[in-house]
């Protein structure tokens, strides 16, 4: 058995074709969306293609039976990051890998346990294991999602802050980001966060040519002016 192909195979077998993942328990617990945020969600008239076309896509490619922002914002995923193996450079070489391995990362929404998602994929892939395989897992832990109830006044007050600078509704969007730090907040002093971001689309967030608009940064400073004169009203 190549390695390689029993890797492929497995990795093959992690998604449905309506793009569910497949490992036991994985959406075990998860906490979705209030009706009134998908009703908020569904009002936006959001354009796909509007972030698809540009780099060349055309569908989206989570779960079929949600929207794209429900895929965007609100559902987990899992994710093949790297796969290595065997002999790849020039020439020709017939000779089998002993072995192969691949690297994957899986984003976690409220409600589900990350040591809980790792235990259900050693399952999944010893699983699909073929005969005379073996793997070998390589972890690095990981940390819980955090929601936040949408209804919570200091959460409304500063909605209300922000649709007085800008002059439009509030969007209580979610986020695929990873900051742990506010999980520990949560958990271990018992607080709630307010994150609020002021970036644009065109943005390029990460990039060589990341930039950030003035306009953003001065209504940016506004707006916490704003939130925190509401915040301090509600006290």
């Amino acid at each position: 058995m190549n390695p390689i192909r029993a890797l492929t195979r497995i990795l093959g077998q992690l998604f449905d074709p309506n793009g569910r993942i497949r490992i036991p328990g994985f959406y075990d617990g998860i906490i979705d969306p209030s009706p009134a945020q998908l009703e908020q969600w569904r009002s936006l008239g959001f354009d796909v293609g509007h972030v698809l076309k540009p780099v060349g896509l055309s569908h989206p490619a989570g779960e079929s039976d949600r929207s794209f922002l429900e895929q965007l914002w609100s559902r987990p995923t899992a994710e093949i990051n790297g796969i290595i193996g065997g002999y790849t450079g020039a020439g020709t070489k017939t000779v089998i890998p002993a072995e192969a391995s691949a690297k994957l990362t899986f984003r976690l929404v409220p409600g589900q346990v990350p040591d809980k998602v790792l235990e259900g994929f050693k399952t999944f892939v010893e699983a699909h294991l073929p005969p005379d395989c073996r793997a070998e897992f390589k972890g690095f832990g990981g940390t819980p999602a955090i929601g936040f109830d949408t209804g919570l006044p200091s959460i409304r007050r500063a909605a209300a802050a922000l649709s007085e600078e800008w002059g439009q509704e509030t969007i209580l969007m979610g986020c695929g980001a990873s900051i742990p730090i506010v999980e520990s907040f949560k958990r271990r002093l018992g607080m709630d966060s307010v994150l609020v971001g002021f970036a644009l689309d065109d943005d390029r967030i990460h990039s060589p040519n990341e930039k950030y608009n003035l306009t953003s940064f001065r209504k940016g400073a506004r707006s916490w002016a704003r939130i925190l004169d509401k915040l301090v009203d509600q006290t």
